[in-house]
């Protein structure tokens, strides 16, 4: 019976790029010579950090340019909360990898209110979606494509 897997994996190797990107570019930016800011990654989360509210909206925006020059989903950036540290402003992102439950559901919900003809479960971090026709099964993703989810979702394990 044809099968494929819904994920939401991003790669890690490419966001580690996508920071030294930013991190150059930084660097090679006028308008922050002399100006205490910076980008960091530690394990699955990402540090902003800059003098002032907008310097920080700037190179937010510049990470998320060179994560859109990796081909990485911007949205696998979840907002995880601001801070103030003496003179530096701080915008923490973590790496969102994985379905969740929640969201899991809601794709699963997706699917059988379109009255495919397709089964879909849950199996930990990932939705299988099993068919009789690989067309039904082409249908399914070309839905879940169009669907606006807050989440970058990936169709893997394709099979026949």
């Amino acid at each position: 019976m044809p099968s494929f897997d819904i994920v939401s994996e991003i790669e890690m190797h490419e966001v580690t790029n996508a920071v030294d990107q930013a991190k150059r570019d930084l660097g090679n930016r006028w308008d922050f010579k002399n100006v205490q800011a910076d980008i960091e990654l530690e394990d699955k989360r990402i540090t902003v950090s800059a003098e002032q509210e907008f310097q920080l909206e700037q190179l937010i925006d510049l990470l998320r340019m060179a994560f859109a020059k990796r081909n990485i989903d911007a949205r696998a950036l979840a907002e995880d909360g601001e801070s103030k540290a003496g003179k530096l402003v701080k915008q923490h992102f973590a790496l969102k990898q994985g379905i969740e439950t929640d969201m899991a559901k809601k794709i699963v919900k997706m699917i059988k209110d379109q009255k495919m003809k397709v089964q879909a479960s849950i199996q930990g971090d990932k939705v299988r979606v099993n068919g009789k026709k690989r067309d039904d099964l082409q249908e399914a993703i070309a839905m879940l494509r169009e669907a606006e989810l807050e989440l970058p979702l990936q169709f893997d394990n394709f099979r026949d």
